[in-house]
């Protein structure tokens, strides 16, 4: 039996507005802007943030003072006041720096001075407060520290991927002679050597230099650094100079402004080459001084997960230390530097997909401690990988799928990891509250779609809901951190803004930015179901979308809809990804249609098994899922067996190749949209977590990828492709094509976009996409 809940955005009982398909497809100016970034100001009294210009591309900036008022455009002669979204405060919450236009502020939080710092065409980053109550930051490879007292900004350290000119050159036969036999050479070298090495004295005893460049070696490219707070200490990332990273593609461009053909480098495919190993260093921004950072310590790092995939693809297991590489502050990860720089952390991801270790140095020793290492079968996330630093400067905060979902958990020392969450829900986005006592975070404890921001204490305990928003999108703490400024959205609620206190209670919207024209339409709603599995998966989340009342007798045409980005969830409260799609689901229900849009396995939301139950099997569970939701449609909602159709873009376009290849005369019409035909074409960084890498898992790949079972199609296909596809390359499309040439098919159709990405931006392209799904449902499913 399934469990039914209704998503009351809105009157759910009015007779939806009629739509039609020019206006789902139009440009989405006519819904009204989301609100894509929103902070708090300097003295949390008003509200900061950014709309898309109506008819242009530009962002404007508004303010919106909480005292009352309306909001107001901030002028160009004014965006010089403007705070930023992404600022650091100091240890006593006085002070904030943030980089703005890619130079560097601080802001005094007690009576809003704003001092900038740099003035450059050079971007800064990884802004900081130093433990001296300076503020540090990086443009480029160089370290920069101002000092509040002098106002003088120094260059820290400059790190340079050259040799040393001080390190004695490699031996040479040749070269040793003509030192030995020829004087005059031994005395300029003589001579340079003692003008370089005075210079180098002149330099470390005059405050007025700048330290010397730290050469990493001319074999390295240098990928990160961060420098500790004292100023004194640098960890720093690099790969092997001119790594092969495999053999790229040319992608052609046939409408060019030129007018001629013209081509595009793009991306290498999976396994083209492994990933660049990563190395490590400490360097002293005094001495100069470089030592490498040894890998042994890590549990697991020498033992390769792979082996027996190996063994049978006739290869050695890996011998010594696994390859590896930094997380990236993408993926929650990078390098953190406690607050008086005596500790550094490191987020480290073995290159196999496997492991994720923390690991940390002390400023004085070039030894890495682990101190979390998290391992999967199947994948290690590309999310949930938030960690950083409690104020005791000792302990890690840190989130983790162990449990089988990501949760809060707090580690020091060599002390087991503490869980702060539990349960079958996921915490995301953690923040550590103004005083250090707590954690804010968002997370989905009443049921995987319903995102709220929560609290919970620093030792764990209850988890209080602060919010009761359905649909948070994120949110930021007020600078005296008292407040909470939320981004939140429903589904036919472009993302807004809202504040209200910390301790809870009634949240204060502030914006509504939809047209006066998409506000007074009525909608279908969304209900949220629970699909019951026959296939042991429980049950699968869904939205439904179809009449108020169902006629009684009658027997309903059905699509569904298959969402895309492998790793998403769309099954929630918030505004969707697919807010076109959504629009087009009212247009099937007008027309008679029931529309059933599943996160099938392999979605974002469900905790780790449901994410890694595609692993060396795309395609496998997720179309049993489908074929559960047809069979609930059936069921439950008069759906009719022998009109039932599928379609969904990227991943949802791979997945309607696999139900009407691998399961025939199931969904009488298909449109897979920006399809994957062959994961062999696609890239590594995604395909490798799943199926690992083509030469030591070939049946992964045979048994994943559509192409292998074209020869099924004998439905209704229509495939449509964005031919400047950099992500999905069109040549997937063109590869199928042929392969169904060859098979001497003639159910199917193509229809290329010439000007279009993978994300498409032109409401025409969409328009003529969309016409041809409904088209070839109305002549297939009626």
């Amino acid at each position: 039996m399934s469990l039914l809940l209704l998503t009351a955005f809105g009157n759910a009982h009015a007779a939806p507005t009629p739509i039609t398909i020019e206006q789902a497809m139009a440009d989405p100016d006519w819904i009204g802007p989301p609100v894509e970034s929103a902070w708090w100001s300097w003295n949390g009294q008003q509200v900061e943030y950014t709309l898309k210009r109506q008819g242009s591309a530009v962002r404007d900036s508004f303010r919106l003072p909480l005292a009352g008022g309306v909001a107001q455009q901030v002028a160009d002669d004014q965006r010089g006041t403007l705070d930023a979204a992404d600022r650091v405060y100091d240890s006593s919450r006085q002070r904030m720096a943030f980089v703005r236009n890619g130079d560097v502020f601080v802001r005094d939080l007690r009576n809003g001075s704003l001092t900038q710092l740099t003035r450059s065409n050079e971007r800064a980053s990884g802004v900081n407060f130093a433990s001296d109550g300076g503020v540090i930051w990086e443009v480029g490879n160089n370290w920069f520290h101002w000092n509040p007292r002098t106002s003088i900004t120094s260059q820290v350290a400059q790190l340079k991927a050259d040799k040393n000119p001080a390190d004695a050159p490699k031996a040479d036969v040749l070269r040793d002679q003509q030192m030995r036999t020829l004087s005059t050479l031994r005395s300029d070298r003589a001579q340079r050597d003692e003008l370089r090495q005075q210079g180098e004295r002149w330099r470390q005893a005059d405050p007025t230099r700048a330290p010397a460049p730290i050469f990493l070696g001319a074999d390295v490219e240098i990928v990160d650094s961060a420098l500790s707070p004292d100023a004194r200490h640098l960890i720093v990332v690099t790969k092997p100079k001119g790594y092969d990273e495999g053999r790229g593609g040319k992608m052609p461009l046939y409408v060019t402004e030129s007018g001629y053909e013209e081509a595009e480098d793009t991306r290498t495919r999976v396994g083209r080459n492994d990933p660049e190993p990563h190395a490590f260093w400490l360097a002293d921004a005094i001495t100069g001084k470089v030592e490498a950072l040894s890998l042994d310590n890590l549990p697991g790092i020498a033992t390769d997960p792979l082996a027996e995939l190996r063994r049978k693809a006739g290869k050695d297991a890996l011998k010594g230390n696994r390859p590896l590489e930094l997380m990236s502050d993408f993926m929650g990860g990078g390098i953190r530097w406690n607050a008086d720089g005596s500790q550094a952390a490191l987020m480290l991801r073995a290159n196999d997909n496997k492991d994720r270790w923390i690991a940390t140095t002390s400023a004085g020793s070039a030894r890495l401690e682990s101190r979390h290492r998290l391992t999967d079968a199947g994948w290690i996330n590309w999310g949930f990988n938030d960690y950083g630093w409690m104020p005791d400067g000792r302990t890690l905060w840190l989130l983790s799928e162990e449990s089988g979902y990501s949760h809060l958990y707090t580690q020091s020392g060599s002390a087991k990891p503490k869980a702060i969450t539990s349960g079958n829900w996921e915490t995301s986005a953690p923040v550590v509250s103004a005083d250090g006592n707590s954690f804010y975070f968002v997370c989905n404890q009443k049921w995987p779609g319903d995102y709220e921001v929560c609290n919970v204490n620093a030792n764990g305990g209850a988890v209080r809901e602060v919010t009761a928003l359905d649909g948070v999108e994120d949110f930021s703490l007020s600078p005296d951190g008292q407040q909470l400024l939320v981004r939140y959205s429903a589904p036919y609620l472009p993302a807004q803004v809202a504040v209200l206190p910390v301790s809870g209670g009634e949240a204060r919207k502030l914006t509504d930015t939809r047209s006066a024209e998409f506000k007074a339409r009525e909608w279908v709603q969304p209900q949220m179901v629970q699909v019951p599995s026959k296939h042991g998966a429980g049950h699968v989340w869904a939205k439904y979308y179809g009449p108020e009342k169902l006629e009684a007798g009658k027997q309903y045409p059905i699509a569904m809809f298959v969402h895309g980005a492998g790793y998403l969830q769309n099954v929630h409260a918030r505004y969707s990804n697919y807010f076109r799609e959504q629009m087009f689901h009212n247009l099937l229900v007008q027309k008679g249609y029931i529309v059933l849009d599943m996160d099938y396995r392999g979605s974002e939301g469900y905790g780790r098994n449901w994410r890694t139950a595609i692993y060396r099997n795309m395609g496998h569970p997720e179309l049993e899922d489908y074929l559960d939701g047809l069979d609930w449609l059936i069921e439950t909602k008069q759906g009719d067996r022998s009109k039932a159709g599928i379609y969904g873009g990227s991943y949802g376009g791979f997945m309607t190749y696999m139900a009407l290849f691998r399961s025939p005369g199931t969904f009488k019409a298909g449109a897979a949209l920006r399809p994957v035909g062959d994961w062999h074409q696609y890239n590594h960084a995604y395909t490798a977590n799943i199926l690992n890498t083509p030469d030591i898992d070939p049946e992964a790949y045979r048994i994943s990828s559509p192409i292998e079972y074209a020869a099924g199609l004998q439905d209704n296909l229509l495939i449509a492709h964005g031919m400047m596809d950099d992500n999905v390359f069109f040549q997937d499309s063109i590869n199928m094509s042929q392969k169904l040439i060859e098979l001497h098919k003639d159910n199917w159709s193509i229809a290329p976009y010439p000007l279009e990405r993978h994300g498409y931006t032109r409401a025409d392209s969409w328009l003529d996409q969309y016409k041809r799904i409904l088209k070839l449902f109305e002549q297939e499913l009626k």
